[in-house]
């Protein structure tokens, strides 16, 4: 009897104090959990402390990228190609519908072949720009790209943008080392001057925070993210009003149109088989008519419509009468970046240009062939202090393509533009006519304008060119005191057009950068493990 009283003493304390332990074990996990979970490539962190819950994706990425747009989707595909285990957040899966974004030069094309994504100007409809062709005062010029050299396939590409974008977004998905999230970054992670990640919100309203030793940011032209990362000097030229003209045909087949409109370039290209674009620029110093109480249609009536060549009249006040108009603003901002540990910038979130040429995701492809034949030889990017200091030269090395495109669009904007100045209008009318003596006057500047020639000093000198052209057209044949004045004006408004654009992009790293010491920086040796 007295060994059932003991046995039965013994079985109550052990049920007790088992009863402890869990209760303590409970209250510990209430007060804060921490659970783990390997989810593919990364290991979800999952804590909650006072009821409060919040995840940590651990630093099994090499790579977060900040954007899905062109430049985020490309970099995401090429990146993932490499090896890299890529994190990309993109704010809105959904194609996207915009008005710019939607013509690709020979140059741009071309990076697009190398980085393995030309395919995907397949099955979007894309057509393919041979050239431009240049209107003003009732007279045209046809200017051709000079595509001699390459293949037949090589060539520039229009296409509606949302269906680029949602191609490369395919492709870069296919990769199973590529993730691609939709999800709203909220700020950076800095630890000791460090970015050591991104904390955002999913689709579902979770807040996550994401590591990794490197962050690139590619989330566009309305960034919220660089302020801290670069000198963010904004200008807003002037504004696109755009709509799509349906079943008609522009004058020059497979040819993007510029019209040298009063007061300001009016553009076509073709967008798929059936539809042109057509974007109407508004200058800044003129108020945008209102889309809501009739005023732009108003203004596109009354003051484009007699402007636009007659063949495709019809269809642009149909296009004006159905009523899908919009506009944004034309945004230019010179790359100014403040090297960071732990994050790069890219796209239109760090250098943006007017859209007149075309020229923005040529930029974005060179850019990202370049970065990723930097971080080739890498093995590792833990090291992030050396990783920043080697990727000070992509600043440098990317300069003849990128201040190319951004000096001609600055440029051409401006000289494009029309004004009541009598040096201004010799200028603009200089520029159509050397641009129409054919040969190298137009294959020169239209090799610059496509990509396929990125030299700054060749850009300088057929601009210089035109300029000296304009002042040669009024002292001949017989100079006069006022000519000779608007001449002398020419040339300064020129020199006033041009190099202030040259001096933001940096005379250094544009003109000479084998001067500049991050040029010839080389891979750190401990990334190489």
């Amino acid at each position: 009897m007295d060994f059932e009283y003991i046995l039965g003493g013994i079985i109550a304390s052990t049920m007790v104090l088992l009863f402890l332990l869990f209760g303590s074990a409970s209250k510990k996990e209430a007060k804060g959990s921490v659970h783990a979970e390997n989810n593919g490539d990364s290991i979800i962190k999952t804590s909650s402390e006072n009821g409060n819950h919040h995840q940590d994706i651990l630093a099994t990425t090499d790579i977060i990228i900040v954007g899905a747009g062109v430049a985020g989707a490309a970099l995401a595909y090429t990146l993932g190609k490499e090896g890299r285990r890529v994190h990309a957040i993109e704010r809105d899966l959904t194609e996207p519908d915009r008005i710019v974004g939607e013509l690709l030069q020979p140059g741009g094309y071309l990076k697009l072949i190398e980085l393995g994504l030309g395919d995907c100007v397949g099955e979007i409809d894309a057509q393919q720009v041979f050239g431009y062709a240049l209107y003003k005062d009732g007279k045209k010029t046809k200017l051709s790209y000079p595509l001699e050299k390459f293949d037949s396939d090589v060539s520039g590409r229009s296409f509606h943008n949302g269906r680029f974008i949602q191609r490369m977004r395919e492709k870069a998905s296919t990769l199973p080392n590529v993730n691609l999230e939709q999800g709203t970054v909220i700020s950076l992670l800095e630890e000791n001057g460090i970015i050591k990640g991104v904390s955002y919100k999913t689709k579902s309203g979770q807040e996550l925070t994401a590591k990794a030793p490197l962050t690139i940011i590619c989330d566009g032209c309305f960034s919220n993210l660089r302020r801290s990362l670069c000198n963010p000097k904004v200008d807003v030229p002037s504004h696109f009003v755009g709509m799509v003209l349906e079943n008609c045909n522009l004058p020059y087949a497979n040819h993007g149109h510029v019209i040298l409109g009063d007061p300001s370039p009016i553009l076509f290209y073709p967008i798929s088989s059936t539809e042109i674009r057509c974007l109407v620029d508004v200058p800044a110093g003129q108020k945008l008519p209102s889309l809501g109480n009739g005023d732009m249609a108003r203004y596109l009536k009354t003051v484009v419509t007699p402007q636009v060549p007659p063949g495709l009249r019809a269809s642009f006040i149909a296009a004006v009468d159905k009523g899908n108009i919009k506009s944004m603003p034309n945004r230019s901002m010179s790359a100014c970046p403040y090297p960071t540990p732990g994050v790069l910038l890219m796209g239109d979130a760090f250098n943006m240009r007017h859209p007149l040429t075309g020229g923005g995701m040529t930029v974005a492809l060179s850019d990202i062939v370049l970065l990723r034949n930097l971080l080739r030889p890498l093995h590792n990017l833990h090291d992030t202090n050396a990783l920043c200091k080697y990727l000070e030269s992509f600043y440098t090395l990317r300069k003849p393509m990128a201040s190319t495109i951004n000096t001609l669009a600055g440029a051409l904007y401006k000289v494009f533009c029309a004004s009541t100045d009598p040096a201004r209008k010799e200028m603009r009318q200089a520029c159509f006519d050397y641009l129409s003596l054919g040969g190298v006057f137009s294959d020169g500047p239209i090799s610059l304008l496509s990509g396929l020639n990125p030299r700054p000093l060749s850009l300088v000198l057929h601009f210089l060119a035109v300029a000296i052209y304009g002042v040669g057209r009024l002292l001949i044949p017989f100079p006069s005191p006022e000519r000779m004045w608007i001449g002398a004006r020419l040339i300064a408004d020129a020199s006033a057009i041009i190099f202030p654009i040259i001096k933001a992009e940096g005379i250094r790293q544009m003109f000479f950068p084998v001067t500049v010491p991050a040029y010839y920086r080389t891979p750190p040796a401990n990334l190489h493990d």
